[in-house]
């Protein structure tokens, strides 16, 4: 978990109050709190002291159109100032409409165009896995609209085949898929050979056991509903 806290999740929702704009995305963004904050304040293994460690766990927002809540955790988790929040998407600001891995501490992949990040995740975990890296997780968090992109169930079906066992993925169902998934999001994963779980998305506990089951031999999924 992250090894300096200043802030908690009562913050939150005063830190959130701070990004403004028609860019926030709120219904995608906040359907994320969670999620995002069991994970920071839990699960990986990251600081915001030495965010590029390279034995720290590796998290990806594929979901990022709508990053204000992953911004709003970071925060409260000391990777950025509180003050760049009422910054965000202006001219100068680090915090864009998108995040930037270059441009914001603890990001690991510039992202927003949906579809590229469960493979990239994927290529993260081979890439460790060559390099004889024992510890570090790589968790990359999707929306369950956005798996309507093919190039996920691809990235899907070659970690399952290869047992990429540092791998996690993260779907966030807030029910905004257009044609939705028969037997559930999780069963599109696990007839690829990964282990998964369906979780009410804004129960920390519950999220945080399921997060926090790191079985290696396979990759899992853990689908966190969200409603309304």
């Amino acid at each position: 978990m992250t090894t300096s806290t200043t802030l908690g999740y009562d913050d939150l929702p005063g830190l959130l109050t701070l990004l403004t704009g028609d860019e926030k995305h709120d219904r995608s963004s906040f359907s994320t709190l969670d999620v995002l904050w069991v994970l920071y304040d839990r699960v990986l293994s990251v600081d915001p002291r030495e965010p590029e460690d390279p034995d720290r766990d590796r998290f990806l927002l594929s979901k990022g159109h709508g990053p204000a809540a992953y911004y709003a955790v970071l925060a409260a988790k000391g990777f950025i100032p509180v003050s760049s929040l009422a910054d965000f998407g202006s001219r100068d600001s680090r915090l864009g409409y998108h995040p930037d891995r270059l441009l914001v501490p603890g990001v690991e992949i510039s992202s927003g165009s949906l579809g590229h990040g469960l493979p990239i995740a994927v290529g993260v975990a081979l890439g460790l896995d060559a390099r004889g890296a024992d510890e570090p997780r790589v968790v990359c968090l999707v929306g369950d609209a956005e798996l309507e992109e093919g190039s996920n169930f691809e990235a899907v079906q070659l970690a399952g085949r290869l047992g990429l066992g540092r791998l996690t993925a993260v779907v966030v169902d807030n029910g905004s898929s257009t044609h939705g998934w028969p037997g559930g999001v999780e069963r599109r994963f696990e007839l690829e050979g990964w282990s998964a779980v369906r979780v009410d998305g804004r129960d920390h506990e519950a999220l945080d056991q399921a997060l926090a089951d790191d079985e290696r031999g396979h990759p899992d999924v853990v689908v966190a509903e969200v409603r309304g």
